[in-house]
């Protein structure tokens, strides 16, 4: 998602109630829906109302930078805490952060990835954020050089794992599964937080995003598994790499391959393959590329590329479910 309009950022209260997603406007939702569509992609639902949680009382707007305390991070950026119906809150859970693509924010990509009924049916703790607002009005994350910071100081890394060391603080969550999934610029930015704190992170998903294109600035301590999931007729960000106001992304196997040497797998694919997966409406599954042999404890590299596929596809009624059941099939041993 990199071309639709944004919305105001959702605010939180303590407590259970419905979360204020910010003001869609129905001409916002148009606008959102005819950029999916001129991408082959149909119409999704509007943004849900979740119940929610406060650390923090204030939405002030403080310097979110590489210098600020965890507290500060979460108390100046509010988010969305969705808990499971039906689990014990003594019942340590899952927990999916979601992170959205370039101009759009948290409440719209789950309206178009509708995460919440595959998260409820696997007991999953679900949190969506907002990155921060740019020069040209759009919310971003300061993933990798590529994208889509262009110099901001923002440090999203430290926000995203100050959010996961807050929702911890409050909620039974299970350390050993603790999963990101991330859309276009969420996705670089989910393959950046597996960089920086794969002491935290059990795997990704990734889906039309890339990681670093240069291995140096990717340092995992610990092996995270990783899924991306990419269209071969992605004209935003390309199957086979490419470049965004001058800085490399690599291409959508370039990027699980360097994930297999970073988890210390041996680059020889898995054979047989594994079966395809039926994710976009109207358009032949998804073929699986995978490298799980060889491995560092907890490694595992994993592609699906979908034929046809673009950068916002209209994405089956099983995604969901596919995506949270490969993540939970990767917790930390």
């Amino acid at each position: 998602m990199t071309t639709e309009p944004t919305s105001t950022q959702p605010a939180r209260r303590s407590g259970r109630g419905r979360a204020r997603v910010g003001a869609v406007s129905g001409l916002v939702a148009l606008v959102m829906l005819a950029t999916a569509c001129s991408s082959g992609s149909s119409s999704h639902s509007t943004p849900i109302s979740a119940p929610t949680r406060t650390a923090a009382t204030t939405s002030t707007t403080v310097a979110a930078g590489p210098t600020a305390a965890p507290a500060a991070l979460v108390a100046a950026r509010p988010f969305t805490v969705h808990e499971p119906p039906g689990v014990a809150a003594t019942t340590p859970k899952p927990l999916l952060i979601l992170l959205h693509g370039y101009g759009v924010t948290g409440a719209i990509q789950e309206a178009y990835l509708k995460l919440t009924p595959a998260t409820d049916a696997h007991g999953v703790l679900f949190v969506h954020l907002d990155g921060t607002l740019n020069g040209q009005n759009s919310r971003f994350w300061n993933a990798t050089d590529a994208c889509c910071g262009r110099g901001s100081g923002v440090d999203d890394s430290a926000y995203i794992a100050a959010v996961i060391a807050d929702v911890s603080a409050h909620y039974k969550v299970d350390p050993r599964r603790v999963f990101i999934v991330g859309h276009s610029n969420g996705g670089f930015m989910s393959y950046r937080m597996a960089c920086d704190h794969s002491d935290k992170i059990a795997a990704i998903v990734s889906i039309e995003g890339a990681t670093w294109s240069d291995p140096s600035r990717c340092k995992p301590t610990q092996a995270v598994a990783t899924l991306e999931v990419h269209g071969l007729a992605d004209q935003t960000i390309k199957y086979d790499g490419g470049a965004i106001a001058a800085a490399k992304y690599p291409g959508a196997q370039a990027t699980v391959e360097a994930w297999a040497r970073y988890d210390g797998c041996t680059l020889t694919a898995d054979r047989p393959a594994a079966p395809s997966h039926a994710i976009v409406a109207q358009l032949p599954p998804a073929t699986v590329l995978s490298y799980s042999k060889g491995c560092t404890t907890n490694g595992h590299a994993e592609l699906w590329t979908q034929p046809g596929g673009v950068h916002i596809p209209a994405f089956g009624p099983t995604f969901a479910d596919q995506v949270v059941t490969f993540l939970l099939a990767h917790p930390k041993r």
